[in-house]
């Protein structure tokens, strides 16, 4: 009989290398029944692609795999399914145009006298649904639900399968502090069920909240194999990063200048042709940050959406430099001066096969140098890339991979490197840390204030309490397509932001 103290899973000095790159280079890592090991490095370590080879995705150039104490070969991912392996992706693998329900039993569909049996379905995936809290309208339509609702089904999936060891890959990059401590408690009633979970996180917070043990890697190898108890927030990020982190923000006062942007009484619809935002009013100035903050799902794709031209506005102005931008065309706004972080990076933010270099001159490949009289210019291009490259510390063979090949974190650094480098008036910046470790979040946040020290406006979305409360010089609250509430970090609380999450009025006033 397995008991808590076995190994369910034991990677014994697991080389993966890519043409001479050593993504993984003779890493130890064991994972025990009932257990929560967080892995933890910065982007690019090696972390994901250590989890792809243990669900199968990639194979190891070197090393051994046992599961439960037994030596295997996992050629596939099928293979990994059959011994209890399970993972969930940092970008999710749905099918947009299918329900929530057809999207879980996808591939493991219940058969009744050669037809699919949809009753047996719904209630298997109904059960699995209230044993562990992941509420979800599984008649819904993946296109018509939120980031946070899709990862739900991606758990879902996983436990429809019958995994036994659970990886999850980032799982909280796109949930609100309110679904992180609901995906947290989910976290402890698997391992508590006896389930052994791996989860791959930047955050030091989660870590301390929910993992027993945590691994370290740090460019390709295994540093320490820690329990989380024994440790604390510096060591952890001087072992990840290989260098001391400063995990609080010295911002100057803001100089304020003139009026950037103007949003008056807008109205926007969503997908379905339902009000999202509901007569939304706010401006923004130079050397300013206006921070967004809200739980998802509240207007906010829809309002950055309608802002950057790729949604039609039904009402209501958008005054960009004083003059109304109200849906005019993508270019005709990037080119008054306007730059785009957007939360899903690989949707809007890049052209996946396209090389780096080709994606980090996407805004500027008919401008000079990179192209003079309709001919463009490669060298320019790839010199410019190089020198964002390194600008940005993002993780690369070289400028000629392509995007799609690079970890999540570093196609993030890329887009950010791409909008940051165009000397943009206004910035709107829409989670724009979302899966980066705390190096590249501590140089993040420092680009930023140093855009606004240059007296750029920028307009921060986050679905993070502590990065808003940090850089923002002034806080609005969306809820239901509204502002509930205007306030100054140094005037409220996570508890008030949080209240005007929900709607309610400001504390005591």
């Amino acid at each position: 009989m397995e008991t808590k103290t076995q190994n369910m899973i034991e990677m014994r000095h697991i080389v993966k290398d890519f043409n001479g790159f050593k993504a993984n280079n003779d890493i130890n890592l064991t994972l025990k029944r009932g257990e929560i090991l967080a892995l933890l490095g910065e982007n690019g370590a090696g972390k994901s692609t250590l989890m792809q080879i243990l669900s199968g995705l990639l194979a190891p150039t070197a090393g051994d795999i046992l599961v439960r104490g037994k030596q295997v070969d996992i050629k596939d991912p099928n293979t990994a399914k059959a011994l209890g392996i399970g993972m969930v992706h940092q970008h999710f693998m749905l099918a947009a145009a299918f329900s929530v329900w057809e999207n879980i039993i996808l591939g493991d569909e219940p058969v009744k006298r050669g037809k699919l049996d949809v009753k047996a379905a719904h209630q298997k995936v109904t059960a699995l649904s209230k044993r562990y809290g992941l509420a979800i309208n599984l008649d819904a339509k993946v296109a018509d639900i939120t980031v946070a609702q899709q990862q739900r089904v991606e758990i879902l999936k996983v436990l429809y399968r019958g995994a036994e060891i659970l990886i999850f890959d980032e799982p909280t990059a796109v949930l609100t502090p309110q679904e992180i401590t609901e995906f947290i408690k989910i976290l402890k009633g698997l391992a508590a069920e006896g389930k052994a979970v791996i989860l791959i996180t930047h955050k030091l917070d989660e870590i301390k909240a929910v993992a027993d043990r945590v691994t370290v890697i740090r460019a390709g190898q295994g540093i320490a194999t820690l329990r989380v108890s024994d440790t604390t927030d510096d060591q952890l990020a001087e072992m990840m990063v290989g260098r001391h982190v400063n995990m609080k923000l010295d911002k100057p006062a803001a100089k304020i200048g003139q009026e950037v942007l103007n949003v008056s009484d807008l109205k926007v619809n969503e997908a379905r042709g339902n009000l999202a935002v509901k007569g939304l009013s706010f401006n923004l100035h130079q050397g300013e940050i206006l921070g967004l903050a809200g739980i998802d799902g509240n207007g906010q794709d829809e309002l950055v959406e309608a802002l950057t031209g790729l949604r039609r506005v039904e009402a209501g102005q958008v005054t960009i430099k004083g003059k109304n931008m109200t849906n005019k065309k993508v270019r005709e706004i990037t080119e008054l001066g306007v730059s785009h972080i957007p939360a899903d990076r690989q949707k809007f933010g890049l052209i996946l096969p396209w090389s780096v270099a080709d994606n980090m001159a996407l805004q500027s490949y008919y401008h000079e140098p990179f192209s003079k009289h309709g001919i463009i210019n490669f060298n320019a291009i790839h010199e410019h890339a190089r020198k964002l490259i390194k600008q940005f510390d993002v993780r690369t063979t070289d400028e000629n991979l392509p995007a799609g090949e690079l970890s999540g974190g570093n196609q993030q650094k890329a887009i950010i490197a791409r909008e940051l480098d165009r000397n943009s008036d206004l910035i709107i910046a829409f989670q724009p840390t979302r899966g980066l470790d705390v190096g590249a979040i501590e140089y993040i946040h420092q680009q930023l204030l140093a855009q606004r020290a240059a007296g750029k406006a920028i307009l921060l979305i986050s679905y993070e309490l502590d990065e808003i409360m940090q850089l923002s010089d002034r806080i609005a609250v969306l809820h239901d397509g509204q502002i509930s509430g205007e306030v100054r970090p140094a005037d409220t609380t996570d508890r008030e932001l949080g209240l005007l999450m929900t709607g309610a009025k400001k504390e005591g006033r």
